[in-house]
């Protein structure tokens, strides 16, 4: 009896072990977990086992235990665990290379911008005193500002202000006199705003403030490398794994792969090209980018300006500025022919049409080319104001309305003098175009508005801003729910960029970029609770970036 006491313990020894080794090996288990998968399907699982960075079982913590051992082992303790975020319209670049610029976001007054330009840059030995976020709408006299006051405080250093929305500037005189645009008469697609005498008022609008940027020194590489760092070490936190850039010359695409490749970037990278010849010329010889870090195949257009800065094209006049509709940055023709040699490429367009007026042009023209329903996945970015007989020109062709949920939010205030009570009604529609095709993805146009994920849903799901206005929400019959806010921010971002092989949903198959956050962010009472929930942390690729593994 003594002898069988003593070798049962050993048999069963060996039958774990033989279970143990059994198991296939991954790099990473993850468990006790509350997993929303968001395919499509309304999947949810407890646990995921990952491999080279890949997911390669999904299910319930018992199945993927036993079938599966990782010396890794990701234990969330019941938290929730989404799919990365994903923006699907932003300015990656332009946000890291303002993290070193004055920021000028929230101020309400000229006289607070002033403020910090002196307080920032008195002291400073930098050629150029370049500042962002000016809006002056938010101001208790909502007029452009005038030069003046930057000539005086900064007579001998050029000044430029990016407006909130990037269709204008503010430049003093010198920075006028060093670009060559001080004595410009007229700027094709754009404006120079004049005083009764004709000077400039230093205010530039669109292609005007276009063509004295494209004069400003280029940054170094080395510059974009450590702003990119360090806008990267940001947006990981707040749980986005891929950013759309809505406009890159191939220059700055082919550093992003080079920093891919390096390893410097994790971050995913959908990369749309500006449309100049060159660009034309090498995106189609090299086939553009299709790796699994940075997917660059598409072009981006702009239609017309931005609405406060009354650049957006209207088929009538503003309400505020009678006999002005805005302005048109090119001609169809021109458009049309551009449209055409990208789709003999099978690249995808994506356009920049904000005013009614540009967008009915924009959709009349994808249809010329597209003809009826198609899998090319071209896109209207922004899609702010929409006449009624345009939105089922979205189903028509295909066509993916690409929006902002904040930017309903931040303009809500003043969108309704510009446009006044009919338009205003039909603006902003995000559960009309939802419609047209089942699926709407979002994003922030960041640094435009503020890059927090947590803030798109909330102005998704009650349309309205942080401090609960208005009351009842801004045309809460355009509200997404819930669920479909945290679809536009993954699967349906993903599918808006050509990417649903890879990443916008957890599945078997795709990458492992995922986020743990302490609340389910669907299920919550009170959407502004979303403000207040923490992202615990953040993967790409199976691999935790947030909190940094290394500091």
């Amino acid at each position: 009896m003594k002898i069988a006491l003593r070798i049962i313990p050993f048999a069963v020894l060996a039958v774990l072990l033989s279970c143990h080794w059994a198991k296939e090996p991954v790099d990473l288990l993850v468990r006790n977990a509350h997993i929303i998968c968001l395919d499509g399907g309304g999947t949810q699982a407890q646990a995921m086992a990952i491999h080279k960075g890949e997911i390669v079982a999904i299910g319930k913590e018992y199945e993927i235990l036993n079938a599966f051992r990782s010396e890794a082992v990701e234990d969330v303790q019941g938290a929730t665990i989404y799919p990365g975020l994903i923006d699907a319209h932003s300015h990656l670049l332009g946000y890291a290379l303002n993290l070193s610029q004055t920021d000028l976001v929230g101020t309400m007054s000229w006289e607070e911008v002033l403020e910090k330009l002196v307080d920032e840059h008195t002291a400073s030995t930098s050629l150029w005193v370049r500042g962002r976020g000016w809006d002056q709408n938010d101001w208790a006299i909502p007029e452009f500002p005038d030069r003046r006051e930057l000539d005086r405080l900064f007579p001998n250093r050029p000044v430029v202000l990016h407006r909130i929305d990037g269709h204008a500037v503010l430049a003093n005189r010198c920075a006028m006199e060093k670009t060559g645009v001080w004595n410009a008469q007229a700027v094709r697609g754009g404006e120079i705003l004049r005083r009764a005498d004709g000077t400039p008022t230093g205010v530039l609008i669109d292609g005007a403030a276009d063509s004295l940027l494209a004069r400003i020194p280029e940054p170094s590489a080395q510059t974009k490398v450590a702003a990119l760092r360090r806008a990267q070490k940001l947006l990981v936190a707040l749980g986005l794994t891929t950013v759309t850039d809505a406009g890159l010359e191939l220059s700055d695409i082919s550093l992003l792969d080079s920093l891919h490749q390096s390893g410097d970037l994790k971050l995913r990278v959908v990369a749309m090209a500006n449309p100049s010849e060159s660009n034309f010329l090498a995106m189609a010889n090299r086939g553009g980018w299709d790796t699994p870090r940075l997917k660059a195949q598409a072009f981006k257009f702009y239609m017309d300006g931005a609405l406060g800065s009354r650049g957006a094209a209207l088929l009538e006049a503003y309400d505020d500025r009678p006999g002005h509709r805005g302005t048109l940055l090119q001609s169809i023709e021109d458009y049309e022919a551009q449209l055409r040699r990208i789709h003999a490429s099978g690249f995808q367009a994506a356009t920049h049409a904000i005013g009614d007026s540009a967008v009915r042009l924009v959709l009349q023209a994808y249809k010329r080319v597209l003809g009826g329903p198609n899998d090319h996945r071209w896109r209207v970015e922004h899609a702010q104001v929409i006449h009624p007989d345009d939105l089922n020109r979205f189903g028509e062709s295909s066509i993916i309305p690409s929006v902002q949920p904040t930017h309903a939010t931040s303009d809500m205030y003043w969108a309704g003098t510009r446009l006044g009570r009919g338009r205003i009604r039909r603006a902003y529609a995000y559960a009309d175009l939802r419609d047209e095709l089942g699926m709407i993805p979002l994003g922030t146009d960041f640094p435009v508005e503020d890059v927090d994920p947590r803030k798109t849903f909330l102005a998704a799901v009650s349309r309205q801003d942080v401090n609960r206005f208005p009351e009842k929400g801004f045309h809460l019959d355009q509200a997404l729910s819930p669920r479909e806010a945290m679809l536009g921010m993954t699967l349906w971002a993903s599918l808006a960029s050509r990417t649903e092989d890879l990443v916008g949903s957890l599945e078997v198959g795709k990458r492992a970029d995922f986020l743990v956050t302490n609340r389910d962010w669907i299920k919550l009472a009170d959407p502004h609770e979303v403000l207040d929930v923490e992202i615990v942390k953040t993967f790409i690729d199976g691999l935790q970036v947030f909190p940094p593994l290394i500091p």
